[in-house]
């Protein structure tokens, strides 16, 4: 008799250290892929944030007929947001109706750069 107990009790305690290995697996794999994407989007902001610099200043040329003076217009009119802590943008424009310059840079200690 208590040879039985001492199986079903062994058997009960397999079952939960398989259950607690295969909930750690699954919540250790669940947090390598959001590092992962994490660290993908972030390497990718500067090239997201020219891109929509430069549709922004494409609308505000279909809308406007003109180019923007600058970035800080786009802000006001246009709803682009700068996270000026992780990049700095340099925004050239040479005449009103010539499509400017874009160019931007991660701060210090981002990665990945976007230019034209």
């Amino acid at each position: 008799m208590k040879r039985k107990q001492q199986e079903k009790m062994d058997r009960a305690v397999f079952k939960f250290l398989t259950s607690v290995l295969i909930f750690v697996l699954v919540i250790g794999g669940f947090v390598r892929g959001s590092v992962s994407f994490s660290g993908k989007a972030r390497s990718e902001g500067d090239v997201t944030l020219k891109n929509a610099i430069a549709r922004a200043t494409v609308q505000c040329y279909a809308i406007e007929g003109r180019y923007p003076p600058s970035v800080e217009y786009l802000e006001e009119h246009y709803g682009i947001q700068i996270d000026r802590s992780r990049y700095y943008v340099f925004y050239e424009g040479f005449a009103s109706n010539i499509m400017p310059d874009i160019t931007v840079i991660p701060a210090e200690g981002q990665e990945g750069q976007a230019d034209e």
